[in-house]
């Protein structure tokens, strides 16, 4: 009996590893990951609208649980000094901005969906172009490649060893923040052509030079009315700590925004149209949060 225990508490601790090895931490730059203070603990949805269920590990789900920083701190830029404008957000994501001015607006959507995917191991499918048009594969970057940026002429060489490392890819991304920007990802995304039809992980995008770029990071909706309210975050220039925005135009909806807001979405440091709402072009029912 006592070696039939002892073998079934070795399976156990074979299963448990397994599943450890199996199941890396889905937000790799947090080491201890607090549920209590994910967006969906911490934002309660407005009366009257529920949040609907999503796929597990869908990337919907992802932003949703994103961390927030406890309390209502200030918003950091990336050398330590506070934001000039410090009533624009509802909360602090928990998640480092690096120490130089590359992460901003739509350097933080590319980080946001990277991460995601980095930690899904879903290695193939992050790519993001840079301005010239060029891919910037990090299935590339793995094997060792790296750019050679003249003009606006990209080429790659070989001239680091093989490395799928965290630290590997966050130095892919300050590539990609280099080289990128919003008119970039603009042309990546495909439009939604009803606001009605938003869903978790879209993007608010303008590209542009100068450009910006929120990220839609939480949904609910009324299920008598069918409206539905969602959630925003953002970096700015210069970069800074990703957070979520208030609504400047209702505050007693804020920090939701509806569908509902005509042909002008006012956010507090930048205004979007209808059309400027776009979707990652490669999305599938796994990354689904509809």
């Amino acid at each position: 009996m006592l070696r039939l225990k002892t073998c079934t508490i070795l399976a156990l601790l074979l299963v448990l590893a397994v599943f450890a090895v199996a199941s890396p931490n889905p937000y790799p730059w947090s080491g201890d990951y607090d549920q209590h203070e994910a967006i969906a603990s911490r934002i309660d949805a407005p009366g009257g609208f529920e949040r609907a269920g999503l796929p597990p590990g869908s990337f919907a789900d992802w932003l949703r649980h994103l961390p927030l920083k406890p309390g209502a701190p200030p918003v950091m830029l990336y050398d330590g000094r506070r934001k000039g404008n410090q009533y624009a957000h509802a909360a602090v994501v928990d998640i480092d901005v690096g120490d130089s001015d590359l992460q901003q607006c739509a350097d933080a959507v590319i980080r946001l969906r990277a991460e995601y995917l980095y930690s899904q191991a879903r290695y193939e499918d992050i790519h993001f172009n840079f301005t010239s048009g060029d891919e910037a594969n990090f299935r590339r970057w793995i094997q060792g490649y790296r750019p050679i940026v003249d003009g606006n002429r990209v080429s790659w060489a070989r001239s680091a060893d093989r490395d799928s490392s965290y630290g590997t890819f966050r130095d892919y991304l300050n590539e990609v923040f280099t080289y990128a920007g919003s008119y970039s990802l603009s042309l990546e995304l495909v439009a939604v052509a009803d606001v009605a039809d938003i869903s978790i992980g879209d993007v608010f995008i303008l590209g542009s030079f100068p450009g910006h770029a929120v990220i839609v990071v939480d949904v609910a909706v009324n299920p008598t009315s069918g409206e539905k309210v969602f959630l925003l975050a953002q970096s700015y220039m210069p970069a800074q700590e990703i957070h979520l925005l208030k609504n400047p135009v209702d505050e007693d909806l804020s920090p939701w925004y509806s569908t509902d807001f005509g042909n002008i979405l006012r956010t507090p440091e930048w205004i979007f149209r209808p059309f400027h709402l776009k979707r990652w072009n490669d999305r599938t029912p796994h990354d689904a949060g509809d």
